[in-house]
């Protein structure tokens, strides 16, 4: 086990596989949480890279070789942050686990190792009297995206909520290994459309690190502008969402259109209200010059006393606190246990926040969160996170903004492609920490012999399983609301 940076090169020839046994010990010991996992086949096994990180947040690196038709204890059956990864595995390279409690397919692709069709999927089962089962979607009401909930009641109590996606499984990670550098920036921008920009800012983070290409100062700072922009503009999304739900219909129509003047922003830098095509190889497409500083400046600022505005006006209204508070509560110390990150963890009390692992002085400026609410992982507290979170990112940006640094928007310098390596880049989201890894091939002709990511939503979807029960039937729209995941990230 080593311990890691993010941003980081690692020459393959340096890591050395480790006994199965040996690493679970450790990882159950420490209670090292899973962050990412990026496998690959050789001739006879499976390598595993694993990424972890303790509760200081070191990031620690192992390589565990997998044996085919070998049966493994889990790991997850003792640290939950793992049974996901433990799942991957075994649908995508038939790792085998005598006890992960929740070995299910997560996606239903042609070359799963598993034969099940998403019709045949496992559902869990209750019997008793005053048991029933709601099943809703994949196609909603709405105009949402696909996904299949599975609710287990006793009259309008949630016992158990399974949710079953794979909907959108479009093989991402195995068209970035094919085909042409060049062709993956869309790829990139298209894992999530609504994260666009932080993951095509990871994506050419793993580039920039293979090339050896340092991004200019200015170039870093515009990046900066759109990834705190695009989380903004998504708490606004899911705020306008929370009021509409519980009829609260002022604070919704106001947050929808105040989110506008900040997609807006995006769009008068790069063109594209999604930030798509804003980040480039060694910087970015677009710069800002004096004239557009002022008028996003000026607009920024009116965003910001406008979210102001709405934390004092909707969070103060006695109508809509009685609706949020106590409503699809998790508690720290589940969500500490499951690995929840983002809002879903930060509003239970779990203060992860992958910007403590990016490699990116803007970040480094910023003094500790300072909460204005007490954060009891109830849907209030996501609401309220959120407006804190927003008003964050907007401050972030007015600053940036007002101390744009000059120079350069791309790099001039260019080495030669990094073979043989295994590079990690992680940053912080809109729903959470995202993760790209990726085992860079034996020459630039072959870029990647293997490509993760890792999306919030791929862990914070068991969040919202957890929140609804013993809640009633009709909260879980508000609760589906509060943590806003998407159907799509991960390739689910």
């Amino acid at each position: 086990m080593i311990e890691v940076k993010n941003n980081q090169c690692i020459d393959l020839t340096d890591l050395h596989s480790v006994p199965y046994d040996y690493f679970m010990d450790t990882a159950v010991a420490q209670k090292f949480r899973c962050m990412n996992i990026a496998a690959r086949r050789n001739k006879e096994n499976i390598d595993a890279f694993i990424l972890m990180t303790s509760a200081s947040s070191t990031l620690y690196l192992e390589y565990v070789e997998f044996k085919p038709g070998k049966v493994y204890p889990s790991i997850g059956k003792t640290v939950p942050s793992w049974i996901n990864f433990e799942r991957e595995l075994a649908e995508n390279f038939g790792v085998k686990y005598a006890d992960n409690p929740w070995l299910k397919p997560i996606r239903f692709p042609k070359d799963a190792c598993h034969k099940l069709s998403m019709a045949e999927y496992p559902f869990f089962k209750e019997n008793g009297s005053g048991v029933h089962e709601v099943a809703v979607g994949p196609v909603h009401a709405g105009v949402i995206e696909p996904g299949h909930f599975r609710f287990m009641c006793r009259g309008e109590k949630i016992d158990h909520l399974e949710i079953q996606l794979g909907y959108q499984h479009r093989g991402i990670e195995n068209l970035m290994c094919q085909g042409k550098i060049a062709s993956k920036r869309v790829l990139a921008e298209s894992i999530c459309s609504d994260s666009a920009v932080i993951n095509s800012y990871l994506y050419f983070n793993i580039l920039e690190n293979a090339l050896k290409i340092t991004v200019p100062e200015r170039a870093l700072a515009i990046r900066t502008i759109a990834v705190e922009l695009e989380k903004a503009a998504l708490h606004l999304s899911t705020l306008s969402g929370i009021a509409n739900d519980i009829g609260y219909v002022m604070g919704a129509a106001f947050a929808g259109a105040t989110r506008t003047y900040i997609i807006n922003s995006l769009q008068s830098i790069c063109g594209n209200r999604f930030g798509r095509g804003l980040m480039t190889l060694g910087g970015v497409a677009f710069d800002i010059d004096d004239e557009l500083n002022s008028k996003l400046t000026d607009t920024l600022n009116m965003v910001y006393d406008r979210v102001s505005h709405l934390r004092n006006t909707m969070m103060e209204s006695p109508g809509v606190r009685s609706r949020l508070e106590l409503t699809g509560t998790v508690s720290k110390e589940t969500a500490a246990a499951t690995g929840f990150t983002g809002v879903a963890g930060r509003a239970s009390g779990v203060d992860i926040d992958g910007r403590i692992f990016m490699d990116n002085p803007f970040y480094k400026q910023q003094p500790e969160t300072k909460y204005s609410f007490i954060r009891k992982g109830d849907v209030f507290s996501r609401t309220c996170l959120r407006i804190d979170e927003a008003l964050a990112s907007l401050k972030l940006v007015l600053d940036i903004l007002k101390k744009l640094p000059s120079g350069a928007i791309l790099s001039a310098e260019c080495g030669k492609f990094a073979s043989n390596m295994l590079i990690l880049s992680i940053g912080e989201g809109p729903r959470g920490e995202y993760i790209h890894m990726a085992v860079t091939g034996p020459d630039e002709n072959v870029p990647f012999e293997s490509y993760k990511v890792k999306d919030p939503s791929f862990i914070n979807w068991f969040a919202l399983a957890l929140s609804v029960r013993n809640n009633q039937i009709s909260d879980f729209p508000l609760c589906n609301k509060s943590f806003d995941l998407s159907y799509s990230g991960n390739d689910l």
